[in-house]
C-alpha cells in the first residue's frame, strides 16, 4: 500500500495556498505507519463501504480506498478539495464530498455512492466535533455498523470509563448504551502536522443491535443522566432535585423514588451503572404511567 509522503502533502498545501486552521481541527495525519495499523485494526472486507470524515490531505483516504469497496470522504473545507482530487488521483472508489458531518445525510451519501447497504466509519476526526459527531453517528438512526476512530486521548479514556472514576460522564454512558467501546492502541501528537497539544488514541466502537439494558424511555433515561452528572459534587437526591425533570420535585420526592430503586440517595451521580440509570428511568417512567403528579417538565435527550 503506497500511501504519499509528508514531504508530498506539504507541497501541496504550498501549492495550493492552504494554512492550516486551528478552528477547524486541522491536524493531519503524516504517519504511513500508524495509517496503516489503523486499517488494519478496522478489520474490513474487501465488500465494505466506508465514511471518512475530515480526509485532510488524504493519506488515511487512500489507505481505505486500497482496502475496501467504497470510501465517501465527507470534508467540511472546500480550499482541501483540490488537494485531495490531486493525492486520490483516479481512483474510482472514493467519493469526495463538500458537507458539513454534522448535517449530512451518511446513509444517503453511501446509498448514492455504492448503493443502500450498511457501512463502516474509519476516521480522524476533527477534535472540536467528536462528542456531537459521535452522538450524531450513534443515535441518529444510521446504517453504521461499528466505527474506529482517532480522537483525543481525555475523550478516549471518557468512553472507556468506569462507574466511580473521574473520566466517568454523561457520555461515557451514552456510548456505552449504544455500542461496545475498546481503546486499541495510543498515537503520539508527533505523527501530526501541525502537531496538536494533546496526544490522541484510535478506539473502537462497535453498534450494538439491542441496547444493553431497558430503560423505558430514551429521553427520560438521557435526561436523569443529564441531571445527575449535572452537579457532579451534590448527591443523586439534590441533584435531580436541581435538574428540573419534575418541576414541582424537591429532595424529598426523590429520596423516596432512589429508595425505592434501592439506590441511596446520598451517592453521587458518577457512581451509577448503566443499569443503575436504568432501573431509575424505568421507576420514573412507571410513576408517570400510574398517573403521577409531580409533571415531566422539559426532558430532552442527552444527543
Amino acid at each position: 500500500m503506497e500511501l504519499p509522503a509528508p514531504a508530498r502533502i506539504r507541497e501541496l498545501l504550498q501549492k495550493h495556498g492552504i494554512v492550516l486552521r486551528k478552528s477547524l481541527g486541522q491536524n493531519f495525519l503524516m504517519d504511513g505507519n500508524i495509517v496503516r495499523k489503523m486499517v488494519a485494526q478496522s478489520n474490513l472486507l474487501p465488500t465494505d463501504a466506508v465514511v471518512e470524515v475530515g480526509p485532510g490531505a488524504g493519506i488515511l483516504t487512500a489507505a481505505l480506498a486500497a482496502t475496501c469497496r467504497h470510501v465517501v470522504a465527507v470534508e467540511l473545507d472546500r480550499r482541501l478539495l483540490p488537494l485531495l482530487e490531486e493525492v486520490l488521483g483516479d481512483r474510482k472508489n472514493v467519493t469526495l464530498v463538500h458537507g458539513d458531518a454534522l448535517k449530512v445525510d451518511f446513509d444517503a451519501l453511501v446509498a448514492e455512492a455504492a448503493g443502500p447497504a450498511p457501512y463502516k466509519v474509519v476516521a480522524n476526526l476533527p477534535y472540536y466535533i467528536t462528542t456531537p459527531l459521535l452522538m450524531r453517528l450513534l443515535a441518529g438512526g444510521f446504517q453504521v455498523t461499528d466505527m474506529v476512530v482517532m480522537v483525543q486521548k481525555e475523550v478516549a479514556a471518557r468512553l472507556v470509563a468506569a462507574p466511580g472514576s473521574k473520566e466517568y460522564g454523561p457520555l461515557t454512558v451514552a456510548v456505552q448504551y449504544y455500542s461496545r467501546p475498546r481503546v486499541l492502541f495510543r498515537v503520539p501528537r508527533t505523527v501530526f502536522f501541525p502537531p496538536p497539544e494533546v496526544d490522541s488514541c484510535v478506539v473502537r466502537l462497535v453498534r450494538r443491535r439491542e441496547p444493553p439494558v431497558d430503560v423505558g424511555d430514551e429521553k427520560l433515561f438521557f435526561a436523569l443522566v443529564r441531571g445527575a452528572f449535572g452537579r457532579r459534587r451534590k448527591t443523586l437526591a439534590n441533584a435531580l432535585a436541581g435538574a428540573g425533570i419534575f418541576p414541582d420535585w424537591g429532595r424529598g420526592e426523590w429520596e423516596v423514588l432512589l429508595k425505592e430503586c434501592g439506590l441511596d440517595p446520598r451517592r453521587r451521580g458518577e457512581t451509577l451503572s448503566l443499569e443503575e440509570f436504568a432501573s431509575l428511568a424505568r421507576a420514573c417512567g412507571g410513576y408517570l404511567a400510574k398517573g403521577g403528579q409531580g409533571g415531566r417538565g422539559e426532558v430532552s435527550a442527552l444527543h
